[in-house]
């Protein structure tokens, strides 16, 4: 790895306390991080500086939210996302830098469009009322006990998750089938569940940049943030640490880029604590709104780099 100058040393500075930040609050976020690092240092080599300091964010961020995660959602993507990964390191062995960073802004800004087009197509259903959701929970959350609050949103996380498996958000249409408009409904929840889960594994695999993706998955299912941020962080944890083999045995992990990580991840540590005082303040209508931004950034930033 070559020598770093000063100013490049500040700016992977920043991008490290942004991904602190990112893992306690606006998941999306991180997709700037990764744009930051794959400027600063050579594509393939930023991914193996970047994972340490991620699985680093990942501890902070499970020990913060650790009691909010749905695990029935994160055992429905865990078998696709492993597909995701074994694609994810084949097209390592072959691709360029170039076409990493093309292939992946690609893939964030494509969920984006396909994520709004779900919207319109369900109606204000699936934003506006959940908003509104939000905002009487943030209400309530100012008269009711902490642990109270905390317990009411996980139980509308778990049935808001299960009634999307189910096919329960969307009523079906006048005169439709029940039954058969249920299954449907259920075949297409797997099969997106299916669609996200080798999306994400391959995005993490080839660069670090899962987390829009399943920030989209997630806010598709019906995550209030609470959810949203533990079911997030206990996944990237546990996919995180599997990608440690394979980003050794291609080489992307070595000496040196552990020792740049080793002054790094200094910085991480105040951006998840910044990060945690700031997610009490966003109400639900412009967290989701700031994880559609984010994402649509980062995915131009890849494809400009």
């Amino acid at each position: 790895m070559d020598t770093l100058t000063l100013a490049q040393l500040a700016v992977l500075a920043a991008a490290s306390a942004l991904v602190g930040f990112s893992k306690t609050s606006i998941n999306g976020a991180n997709t700037i991080s990764l744009a930051v690092f794959a400027a600063v240092l050579p594509a393939r080599e930023s991914t193996g500086v970047l994972l340490p300091l991620l699985i680093a964010g990942d501890v902070l961020a499970v020990f913060v939210y650790r009691r909010h995660a749905h695990w029935p959602t994160l055992l429905r993507l865990f078998p696709a996302v492993a597909v995701g990964l074994v694609a994810g390191t084949l097209f390592l062995e072959y691709a360029g830098d170039g076409a990493v960073r093309t292939s992946i802004g690609a893939i964030l800004l494509v969920m984006v469009g396909v994520t709004l087009w779900r919207r319109r197509r369900t109606g204000p259903a699936s934003g506006g009322e959940r908003a509104e959701a939000a905002s009487a929970g943030e209400a309530g959350q100012s008269v009711e006990s902490g642990a109270g609050a905390e317990n009411a949103e996980n139980a509308e996380n778990a049935e808001n998750a299960e009634n999307a498996e189910n096919g329960e958000r969307t009523a079906p249409a006048s005169g439709a089938v029940p039954g058969l408009s249920g299954r449907r409904a259920r075949n297409a929840a797997r099969a997106r569940a299916g669609t996200y889960g080798v999306l994400g594994g391959f995005t993490t695999m080839v660069a670090n940049a899962a987390g829009p993706v399943m920030s989209l998955y997630l806010l598709s299912s019906g995550m209030r943030k609470l959810g949203f941020l533990g079911t997030s962080a206990w996944f990237f944890l546990i996919v995180n640490v599997t990608k440690v083999p394979f980003s050794v045995g291609l080489g992307l992990i070595d000496g040196p880029s552990l020792l740049l990580d080793a002054v790094l991840v200094l910085f991480v540590l105040p951006g998840a604590w910044l990060g945690r005082r700031c997610v009490d303040r966003i109400n639900q209508r412009l967290f989701e709104r700031i994880v559609l931004v984010a994402t649509v950034v980062g995915g131009l930033q890849l494809l400009l780099l």
